[in-house]
């Protein structure tokens, strides 16, 4: 029985088109793991608070001498960081806000990348190979050719962190255009964003199976 952590990143309630590829996923992901259990962390709704000098410097201090904002900001990163450990596999989705990460998933990167809990300096990162799908969401086109080409700072700097610095075996699915149906200028896009909005759902069923046949085999 696998444990899937899916952590939302859009701060949409409604009309995210990352949570409907993540839906897609968990839904083929349920019909092929049933006894699968899933956290759900959404940072659009509940998001985490960014990281202060009490949570940093609690790191390097022992408990015994924690001031109680050290207590406080250091039992939330533990919490944090136990509900990573505790995964076998993760969902990220990760809409592109102004060419990067948004906020709220920067800050709960913040809050889990911890030394020797979660990451090392040498050796094997304790995450070091469990599988992750990171589902991206852009509003335009970014691959070469495109005018925009090169304002892509969410994918590298995702593969980095996670695949990386935390060693996650990284499945990406990315889909592009997804405001081709609402801004009038790129309106002739619309079919091109309608087939890579399909493919993303493909990918996403056929992620969420070949997961559940990985752990079915393990």
């Amino acid at each position: 029985m696998a444990h899937l952590l899916h952590v939302d990143s859009s701060a949409l309630s409604a009309g995210s088109v990352s949570k409907q590829i993540a839906a897609t996923f968990r839904e083929a992901w349920a019909q092929a793991h049933p006894e699968g259990v899933v956290t759900h962390r959404d940072l659009g709704v509940d998001p985490v608070p960014p990281i202060a000098e009490a949570g940093i410097m609690a790191a390097f201090v022992p408990p015994a001498q924690h001031s109680p904002e050290q207590v406080a900001a250091y039992a939330l990163r533990t919490e944090l960081v136990d509900e990573v450990l505790a995964a076998d596999a993760f969902l990220f989705t990760v809409p592109m806000y102004n060419w990067g990460v948004p906020g709220t998933f920067k800050v709960w990167l913040d809050q889990i990348i911890q030394s020797d809990r979660t990451m090392t300096f040498d050796g094997n990162p304790p995450l070091g190979g469990r599988p992750a799908t990171v589902i991206l969401a852009y509003g335009g086109g970014y691959d070469p050719g495109a005018p925009r080409a090169g304002w892509d700072f969410v994918q590298p700097y995702l593969e980095t962190v996670l695949g990386e610095a935390l060693g996650f075996d990284l499945n990406v699915i990315k889909v592009q255009l997804t405001l081709a149906e609402r801004n009038p200028a790129m309106a002739q896009l619309i079919p091109a964003a309608k087939q890579l909005r399909e493919a993303a759902h493909s990918a996403a069923q056929a992620g969420a199976r070949a997961l559940a046949e990985r752990f079915s085999a393990a």
